[in-house]
Formats: structure tokens, sequence, C-alpha cells
């Protein structure tokens, strides 16, 4: 974590899943228009894997996938919610729903459309959010 990075929790609508992630003052998010994030309202802030911790509720997760199946949906086996998951475009981190953050007032989060329908033609440009800056 770099001196300007700050940890910030989440979780799930009943409380039963919590997680912990740290993020920089300045957050790239991505609001997609694939299938399962327009149902759900899924706001992407992709970390890499060491910015993530789950502090809460590893029993408590049941697993979705479809199409390739490397995708790893993660949902509360009690209320429903997809706090994060483990995502295709980027098998080497996590993507955290911004809208599941606890505080984002800290946060300058700024929020940008991914073409998700046309998956194939734009994932590679997600690929370097989970990598550390160097």
């Amino acid at each position: 974590m770099s001196a300007t990075d700050a940890s910030y929790a989440g979780g799930c609508h009943c409380g039963a899943v919590r997680f912990e992630v740290e993020l920089p003052p300045v957050v790239q998010a991505q609001s997609c228009n694939c299938s399962i994030c327009a149902k759900t309202g899924f706001v992407h802030v992709i970390v890499p894997e060491r910015r993530f911790r789950l502090t809460q509720g590893a029993e408590g997760l049941t697993t979705y996938t479809f199409n390739t199946g490397v995708a790893r949906h993660l949902f509360c086996r009690t209320c429903g919610v997809k706090s994060f998951y483990r995502p295709r475009s980027n098998p080497d981190g996590w993507s955290v729903n911004a809208r599941c953050l606890d505080d984002t007032a800290a946060l300058d989060l700024r929020i940008e459309p991914f073409d998700g329908r046309n998956w194939e033609a734009h994932a590679a440009a997600l690929a370097p959010l989970s990598q550390d800056p160097s």
C-alpha cells in the first residue's frame, strides 16, 4: 500500500460477508452493460489480489459461473448480494462492487462506461487494472 492509499471496508446487504480493499485516492471504475452487470447494477473496481481481503463470511458465499466458467461470481447465501468476484478479464485480481463499499466519501470515484456486451473486443483494456503500479 502506498502512502496515499487507504483501506476501505464493504460487504453484502445483510452483513454476513465483509471485505477490505486498498484503494488509491482516485479510483477508476467501470459501469458494464453485459447481461449480468446490467441486471445487478455492479460497478467494477478491479484491484490486484494483494489489495483485497475477505474478512468475514467465506462459508456464506455461493458461486455462480456461466458461459466460459472462468469468472467466479460470488454471492452471499443469505441476502444474494454480489459484493465482489473473480473476473474473467482479471483472474489474478478481484472486482469489487463500488456500491458495496461502506463509505466512499474520501474517494474520487471515476465511473466510466464499459462495453461488456462486446466483451471479447474490449476485455484486454481491463487486464492492467489488476496489476500493481510499478
